[in-house]
């Protein structure tokens, strides 16, 4: 979903990132707001005046979005479930779960934090302009106020509709979760209704471009794959997590793989090892050391001309939780360690053994013969 993130600070104990794309939707809103919004609503103020109106809402709307997500993550840590952070993206905010939430009621506490801090926010925003109005403040500053609490109140009303995986459609999945009991079949009805909702957002943003309205179809079109995307990408999670949770890594690890010593040339290392093996990763062993993982991807960065000087310690991946999991870990936290590092294929290690290797195809074969097998 994520693109390259930037740090920006810790909040309540959480991570805060910022995908870059959120630099997009920062400076369209900023534009929108200036040039349009607060020029039609509030007439006859000065260009600097809109513009400076149009960057502290964007600020505005920036600072309630990680308020929103905060919320959704302290209720998590209520229940113990794991949240690597907050992150902002192009549309809008997520608090990254590491797990599913343990119960129907868990579920759904944590769904409606989130619109109900748009709600507080919306009202906070909504009293705060009519003291600025009554004060005598101005436009600039009541009109600010004034979009902030619509802002609010819209984000909270489009995240209730239910639509998994927006709030409302975790809502629904905790109401179809408690009165079934059975959390994937929960979890596929409230899934279906997302990629429907989806769906239909996609048409409305095709028919506003054949009516005229560009930027409006755009972005509706946009939010409608965005969510038809998230909706399947969240059944699959929990389709990877009923399939995989239980499946230690240690039964399906390839045991006893071929090893390449650290100090060959990287064209032994294709003359010997990779066309003869046709493998595309090898532990790296420094006599009996195990030292890291190197194959076709480091080779593939690596001039041609240089194989003939350089070693294999000169390009491998040194030995790193990046590239490394135990045996008794899930084949979902292999396939989630694969995801977040980029790598394809793991050592299996224990006290500094290495025990196998574990590759992704290997895990989407697992998960092919589960899912056939009922």
């Amino acid at each position: 979903m994520f693109g390259h993130q930037i740090r920006l600070f810790r909040l309540a104990g959480f991570d805060v990132t910022l995908d870059l794309s959120w630099i997009f939707i920062a400076l369209l809103v900023t534009w929108t707001l200036a040039t349009g919004y607060f020029p039609e609503v509030y007439p006859g103020l000065t260009s600097p005046a809109y513009w400076s109106m149009g960057i502290v809402g964007a600020a505005g709307l920036f600072i309630s979005i990680i308020l929103h997500e905060l919320s959704h993550s302290l209720v998590a840590r209520r229940f113990d479930i794991p949240i690597k952070g907050i992150t902002l993206f192009i549309f809008g905010g997520v608090a990254h779960m590491e797990k599913e939430p343990p119960t129907a009621r868990s579920e759904l506490l944590m769904a409606i934090a989130g619109p109900i801090a748009s709600l507080v926010l919306a009202v906070f925003f909504y009293m705060a302009a009519s003291i600025a109005h009554a004060a005598g403040l101005g436009d600039t500053v009541t009109g600010v106020a004034w979009y902030l609490a619509l802002i609010n109140f819209m984000v909270a009303v489009f995240n209730m509709v239910p639509a998994f995986p927006l709030d409302g459609g975790r809502v629904y999945r905790a109401w179809l979760w408690g009165r079934s009991g059975d959390l994937n079949e929960a979890t596929r009805r409230a899934s279906s209704a997302g990629q429907t909702f989806g769906l239909i957002l996609i048409a409305l943003g095709v028919v506003s471009l054949f009516t005229g309205n560009l930027i409006g179809g755009l972005w509706w079109g946009l939010i409608g794959l965005f969510l038809y995307s998230a909706s399947r990408g969240s059944y699959a999670q929990l389709q990877a997590h009923v399939l995989l949770g239980s499946e230690p890594v240690s039964r399906f690890m390839t045991q006893n793989p071929v090893t390449v010593p650290a100090g060959i040339s990287l064209r032994e290392l294709v003359d010997g090892y990779v066309y003869g093996s046709f493998h595309e990763a090898f532990p790296v062993m420094e006599g009996e050391r195990l030292v890291g993982l190197a194959g076709v991807a480091e080779l593939r960065k690596t001039d041609r001309a240089e194989w003939e000087k350089r070693r294999v310690f000169d390009i491998m991946q040194p030995l790193s939780k990046t590239n490394a999991i135990s045996p008794g870990d899930s084949a979902e936290a292999a396939l989630r360690q694969m995801s977040e590092s980029g790598n394809s294929r793991l050592l299996v290690v224990k006290d500094g053994t290495l025990l196998g290797i574990v590759a992704l195809r290997d895990i989407m074969r697992l998960m092919e013969l589960k899912q056939s097998l009922g």
